[in-house]
């Protein structure tokens, strides 16, 4: 499961909103949202925002053991 409130928190200290980084990975701020409450991306999605938000440990992020 995807801490997802750490990745927001990233999200945000790069300067970015949700919908911006949707566009980023080519997919729709509303498929993003509907993800994001899922806590589910698909390989190519996280590979990505790694790049993106220059995430250092990514295993804590998507693979977290649980949401808080």
């Amino acid at each position: 499961m995807i801490d997802t409130n750490t990745l927001k928190g990233l999200i945000a200290k790069k300067g970015l909103s949700q919908r911006t980084l949707a566009n980023k990975l080519g997919i729709t701020p509303k498929t993003f949202y509907s993800k994001m409450s899922k806590g589910k991306f698909n390989s190519d999605e996280m590979y990505a925002m790694i790049e993106i938000l220059e995430i250092n440990e990514p295993s804590k992020i998507f693979f977290a053991n649980h949401v808080t």
